[in-house]
């Protein structure tokens, strides 16, 4: 039995959607970073599974590209949440809405 790209795209499309759904309704900054993240590694399998199907290496250097741009994401945006958690002692949306110190 082979897996056809059928599949790889529902899975993609299913972890895209718990990310999305994580992103809407979770009030937790770090929930929905990673749920952002989530997303983005859907997108990731997707890409590698269309790579795949078209027997070609463009799709997965696409990925590569996406986890080290991510990678980084990673390092700033903990930064900020740790950053964001000193000042105010919370790591919840509905408390971190302003802007103003």
């Amino acid at each position: 039995m082979t897996i056809g790209i059928n599949e790889f795209i529902i899975v993609s499309s299913l972890l895209f959607l718990v990310g999305f759904f994580g992103v809407i309704f979770r009030r937790n900054t770090i929930i929905i970073y990673m749920s952002i993240e989530l997303m983005l590694n859907a997108i990731n399998l997707a890409l590698v599974a269309f790579s795949r199907y078209n027997n070609t290496m463009d799709g997965s250097i696409f990925v590569f590209f996406i986890m080290t741009v991510a990678a980084a994401e990673v390092a700033v945006g903990l930064a900020i949440i740790v950053m964001l958690y000193r000042q105010k002692q919370t790591v919840l949306v509905n408390e971190l809405n302003q802007l103003k110190g």
